[in-house]
């Protein structure tokens, strides 16, 4: 990810941020440490960005498509009630190992159920319906993930999607992954099934809420 919004702008967001606790500092360090793409993290900001609509959404069944080394998911499942479930999808083995370790030592870890392999397979075993959904996995599934996930959304529910301004990318989609990714701001943009917004938070996520008309 190439940062492209104003680096002071940025700090100052930061600092007036809530402070994640001690348990997201050492994952964040650890991730820089030992990840080839530590990129891939969701910051604080956004981090607390998520818990914020876990909560206003009042979601008790989430989905995470692309869990990394678990700070998101951590911090959605901060947002859960203490009986709310959390599925979180992934198929690096190492960004596995190291989440499981960090959720083991959370108080609201067991909350969380980790699902290893295709994201796409294990939304097919999910029968209840979803409260909200997070898809921040491979770029080339976004259209494929946003379909599957709507399904099986409760009407009100909400989807939040990462990386759709793609370091600015987003403006000349050359590569497959951009053009992927403008695919599915289109998608959802024409879908008389939600109503949606673009933000500019980090590097760009689309809200989706599911109409329950």
């Amino acid at each position: 990810m190439v940062p492209f919004i104003n680096e002071e702008i940025e700090q100052y967001a930061y600092e007036h941020t809530k402070p994640e606790n001690e348990i997201f500092k050492r994952l964040r360090v650890e991730t820089h440490e030992k990840m080839s793409a530590p990129q891939m993290q969701v910051g604080r900001i956004e981090g607390q960005f998520l818990k914020m609509l876990v909560r206003l959404v009042g979601a008790r069944r989430i989905l995470e498509i692309g869990m990394f080394t678990g700070y998101s998911a951590l911090m959605m499942a901060e947002g859960l009630p203490e009986d709310g479930k959390l599925i979180t999808c992934d198929i690096d083995p190492k960004a596995e190992e190291m989440a499981k370790r960090y959720f083991a030592e959370s108080p609201h870890g067991h909350k969380i159920t980790v699902s290893m392999g295709p994201a796409l397979e294990t939304i097919t075993k999910i029968t209840e319906p979803l409260d909200m959904v997070f898809i921040d996995a491979d770029k080339g599934n976004y259209p494929s993930y946003y379909e599957a996930s709507i399904k099986i959304l409760r009407p009100g529910g909400l989807i939040a999607v990462d990386n759709v301004l793609w370091s600015g990318r987003i403006l000349k989609p050359e590569d497959s992954d951009t053009q992927a990714i403008d695919r599915f701001n289109k998608q959802v943009t024409q879908d008389s099934r939600v109503e949606n917004v673009c933000l500019t938070v980090r590097d760009g996520i689309m809200l989706i809420w599911k109409r329950a008309d």
